[in-house]
């Protein structure tokens, strides 16, 4: 991997992390396009600079954050119960998480069905009755972290499954996803920190992986900033069958080009 690929798949992992189309998936099957080795530091790389985006939203978000109040407990306190299943499956299951990050055709199929369930969320929760975040509780909090667990498949989207798990537990559409990115901050700061840790000697030994870290991650934190606002923007509006549309294209096309023999596998 070179700085200019680096740059490339960090703004791919900006734009889509908090979109529901799988940012992993989509920097697969852009390493794969780019000729990217599936060597241990790209996999290392795929998941650390998920923090740069992940940190966009504790900026984007300051006063949930870093203004403390009396809900500041409750709030940090739903967020470490519903991290936690996506943190015991994620350790338990982490080899094979790994060995399918190696699969476009994962990607495709995962992405493909995903897109036709985006397509019927919106009229099948049409009467939420959690409109802020402070409604939450913490049990509902916990059974959406369970779907976050769906993402542990590459190619689901992190943002889809916690976002369709907030809207079965009767939250707005606009409060799922932010809830949604609230919950990205403990989930991705947990898998950067186990990836980091066991992947230490890949940065150690070259102090050039550590650069391109540091490059995807600042890129991927300035191109995510302005995908938040976009995001929440647009499913206000539009709702979500535009990107289950898009899913289902990407999913389509990814799926047709490697039965058609063509290299994306990695």
């Amino acid at each position: 991997m070179n700085v200019f690929q680096a740059i490339i798949i960090a703004i791919v992992e900006g734009l889509t992390e908090f979109l529901p189309v799988s940012s992993t998936g989509h920097m697969i099957i852009v390493s794969a396009l780019l000729g990217i080795g599936k060597d241990e530091f790209t996999k290392l790389f795929e998941v650390v600079i998920q923090l740069g985006a992940i940190l966009a939203v504790v900026v984007f978000y300051w006063r949930k954050f870093l203004v403390f109040d009396k809900n500041r407990f409750n709030f940090y306190l739903k967020l470490a119960i519903a991290v936690i299943p996506a943190l015991i499956l994620g350790f338990l299951f982490s080899d094979k998480i790994d060995a399918m990050l190696e699969s476009p055709l994962t990607v495709g199929i995962t992405l493909l069905v995903g897109g036709i369930i985006l397509l019927f969320v919106d009229d099948y929760f049409k009467e939420p009755t959690i409109t802020t975040e402070e409604k939450i509780d913490v049990f509902t909090a916990l059974r959406i972290g369970f779907y976050q667990c769906l993402a542990l498949i590459p190619g689901t989207s992190r943002s889809a499954a916690s976002i369709i798990g907030g809207m079965q537990q009767k939250l707005s559409r606009s409060v799922a996803a932010e809830f949604s990115f609230f919950l990205a901050v403990p989930t991705m700061a947990a898998a950067t920190g186990y990836k980091l840790l066991k992947g230490r000697e890949l940065l150690t030994a070259h102090p050039e992986n550590l650069k391109l870290l540091l490059i995807g991650n600042i890129v991927a934190f300035v191109v995510a900033l302005g995908a938040i606002k976009f995001f929440i923007g647009a499913v206000k509006k539009y709702g979500f069958k535009m990107w289950g549309y898009y899913r289902i294209v990407v999913g389509i096309i990814i799926i047709a080009a490697i039965l058609m023999g063509y290299q994306l596998e990695v």
